[in-house]
């Protein structure tokens, strides 16, 4: 068995190592949270316990655990086990653990697992040269990512891998992380003298977002900074925890899967009517740096996509938002952005004139293409006068009302349905009565 990291223990052995890396689980046991995944009689917890463990990927936000499973796999398991990193490693790496693994089962019947952190960095090329090894068992991958596994892992190797999706830790999880840090007199500072307060630990679990790494990082950063009192106590109060973490690392890639998540759970608030939500998502975009411009695209769709007729006011106050945003720029621009989401989410909804263009689409694309009538066709020469164009056509506002009846399709079509709220109400009156 080779650990994990014995390349990288060698260089951060002693007080040098980081707390994060130092309190590192080095069995399953020791891992705190994923019950979903590792607790008492769950699957991947009875792979890792008889050794049986198969071609894997393991998914989650930063510092959820992905890499400290791998570790404790690699601490547990007979067989031999390579760790590369898919944002170094090339090509020649995975051809070289391949014939070592090769060989390993030629001639010593020894497995080999490879563990390969943020898989989604390879390209499609990179990873179809590991799939002939997993496919026919000669090496057992373990692949991590934070990014979607079904968008970013090519679907033969999600289809050879079972997939674990590991959670953000809860703020319970993150306070017996640092408690036990705070305890461990080997690995972490439990030879010296702390006294951190319930307000600071707190503060630190909260702000920590879910990420271990990120909790046992700031922790260590304000044991370091802190210099003890007359009786030699560290004193960890709120104060040194909020300058520790005094800004929280949201887990948003605007490439990634974040992004698209939060943009589209952002929509379907302001669709849904719900503002609170709706306000919260943008907030969430703006801290993790969204360009403003995008949301408020988002923001202006919407007005004409989900309020529509409803309210037609919704698209003006959505546009406007939209050149002021761009105008005066952040942090000024989160108010016009939020008078607008809020406006869209609270107001009347139809997408009456949505589904329409999209049923015309349809027709158009699928049906055969109607001819414009002769009575609408333009005769700007008199010889297309002479054949009949736009001979009998009807102007509107010769006639009460600025309506006259005349066929402006050749074949009756109905594609606009508008529904029976807001100002669409009154559209829909005035059609029912143009209609008699």
């Amino acid at each position: 068995m080779t650990d994990l990291f014995d390349a990288a223990e060698k260089e951060y052995k002693g007080k040098n190592a980081p707390l994060a890396y130092r309190m590192a689980p080095r069995n399953i046991d020791e891992i705190v949270g994923q019950e979903n995944i590792i607790g008492q009689g769950k699957l991947l917890r009875r792979l890792i316990e008889t050794d049986k463990v198969t071609s894997v990927i393991l998914y989650g936000p930063p510092g959820t655990g992905k890499t400290v499973i791998a570790r404790v796999i690699a601490n547990s398991t007979k067989g031999y086990f390579e760790w590369l990193n898919a944002s170094v490693a090339k090509v020649e790496d995975i051809r070289k653990v391949s014939l070592e693994a090769k060989q390993r089962i030629k001639h010593h019947q020894t497995k080999t697992i490879l563990f390969l952190d943020e898989i989604h960095r390879f390209n499609k090329m990179q990873q179809d040269t590991l799939l002939p090894d997993v496919e026919e068992g000669n090496m057992i991958l373990i692949g991590a990512t934070t990014e979607n596994p079904f968008f970013y892992v090519n679907a033969a190797l999600v289809s050879r891998s079972q997939i674990f999706e590991l959670r953000p830790l809860n703020t319970g999880d993150l306070k017996t992380i640092i408690q036990n840090a705070l305890a461990d007199k080997e690995r972490g500072f439990g030879k010296l003298k702390i006294k951190i307060s319930d307000e600071a630990t707190e503060h630190l679990a909260k702000l920590s977002d879910g990420d271990a790494r990120r909790a046992l990082s700031a922790f260590e950063l304000g044991v370091l900074s802190t210099k003890p009192d007359k009786k030699g106590i560290i004193n960890f109060t709120l104060k040194v925890a909020e300058e520790s973490i005094q800004k929280k690392a949201v887990v948003y890639d605007k490439k990634g899967e974040g992004h698209y998540n939060t943009i589209s759970a952002f929509i379907k608030s302001m669709r849904g009517s719900d503002p609170d939500a709706a306000l919260y998502y943008m907030a969430k975009m703006i801290y993790a740096g969204e360009d403003p411009r995008f949301i408020a695209r988002r923001i202006v769709i919407c007005a004409a996509e989900d309020v529509g007729n409803a309210d037609p006011l919704a698209l003006v106050i959505a546009n406007s938002a939209m050149q002021v945003a761009e105008f005066v720029g952040l942090p000024e621009a989160r108010i016009p952005l939020a008078q607008a989401a809020v406006y869209i989410a609270t107001a009347p909804k139809s997408n009456a004139a949505y589904m329409g263009i999209n049923s015309a689409m349809k027709d158009v694309e699928e049906n055969p293409t109607l001819d414009v009538p002769k009575h609408l066709q333009n005769a700007v020469y008199e010889g297309e006068k002479k054949m009949g164009k736009g001979k009998g056509y009807k102007y509107a506002h010769d006639y009460e009302g600025g309506h006259v009846k005349q066929d402006y399709l050749p074949v009756k079509k109905k594609y606009y349905e508008p529904k029976d709220i807001g100002f669409e109400k009154k559209i829909k009156a005035r059609m029912e009565e143009l209609g008699k």
